[in-house]
Order: C-alpha cells, then sequence, then structure tokens
C-alpha cells in the first residue's frame, strides 16, 4: 500500500475499502470468465438470442474490474488480478454446465449472479460508513447486475412468475 489514500479518508478506513474492493475484483474476474464460458458453451433453439445477451454483460462485468481496480490504485493500494495470486484463501465463484440449453445455463447464471449480487450488497453496506464514493461506485454497478439478472430470468419465467427448478 502506498504511503497516501484519497483526501479526506483515514489510512485504515482506506485499508478496509481496499480489501472490499479487492474481493469484489476478484468476483468481477470469475464472473466475467463465466459470462464467457456460458456464452460460448450455451445451446438450443433460443440459442442466439442468450448468446448475444451474454458478450455485452462480459463487457459490463470487465468494465466493473476495471472501475474497482482503478479505484484500488486511487487509494493508494495495489490491485491484484492475476489468476495465480488475486484469491488467496478464497473460494471462487463455481459454476456447473459445460456444454448445456439455454436453460441450464441461464439457471446457472441465475444462481451465480444470487451471490454476486448478494454479495456486493453486503461489501456495500460496509462501505456506507467508510467512503460513501466508493459507495456510489458499487450502488451503480449492482444495479445494472439486477437488471441483468432480470434478464435472464424474464428467459425462464412461466405465466405465472415461477422460475423452473432445473431442466
Amino acid at each position: 500500500m502506498s504511503n497516501f489514500t484519497a483526501p479526506g479518508l483515514s489510512e485504515g478506513n482506506a485499508k478496509q475499502v481496499i480489501d472490499i474492493l479487492q474481493e469484489r475484483l476478484t468476483a468481477y474476474n470469475d464472473l466475467h470468465l463465466i459470462l464467457k464460458h456460458a456464452h460460448w458453451n450455451v445451446v438450443g433453439p433460443t440459442f442466439i438470442g442468450v448468446h448475444e445477451m451474454i458478450d455485452p454483460e462480459v463487457d459490463a462485468i470487465r468494465a466493473n474490474a476495471d472501475d474497482v481496480a482503478e479505484r484500488i490504485a486511487a487509494l493508494g493500494g495495489e490491485p491484484i488480478g492475476t489468476p495465480d495470486s488475486h484469491a488467496p484463501g478464497r473460494e471462487p465463484l463455481q459454476y456447473p454446465v459445460n456444454k448445456g440449453t439455454v436453460t441450464q445455463h441461464l439457471l446457472a447464471l441465475n444462481e451465480v449472479y444470487d451471490k454476486v449480487i448478494t454479495d456486493s450488497r453486503e461489501a456495500d453496506s460496509a462501505l456506507a460508513e467508510l467512503d460513501p464514493v466508493t459507495e456510489d461506485m458499487f450502488i451503480g454497478q449492482i444495479r445494472a447486475m439486477e437488471q441483468f439478472q432480470w434478464f435472464i430470468r424474464a428467459h425462464l419465467e412461466n405465466g405465472e412468475g415461477n422460475l423452473p427448478d432445473g431442466e
């Protein structure tokens, strides 16, 4: 960590914010790889719509990762994004589907988004007391991920508003 942080933010608070940001950076790196994996492996009659829906989300999640990494640096930290060192002691996001149908992939993505959004909301809650500038960044990222999850669910939902249990 550098010997500086953002003006008006204590070094102790900056350290806590950087730790929260690093966890989100790791999750976003996991998520964009999962999204690309699903993009490559989705099959079925409505393949093309889902295939094309995923790519802009990959770009959005990569942009989230970039914003988070740059915020870490602005606070005096060192963003870690290399595969071998970015998540020591952390369980990476899990994704159980390789080649699979639209429904299989969207159900799995829905579960991944449940986790990422829940974890991001928890991180955002911790930031409320530490750094409202970083909190503001997270709020926008969470809102966009919730919208994409709505897209996922809209593909899965039946006329009664229920999601399938599986295929």
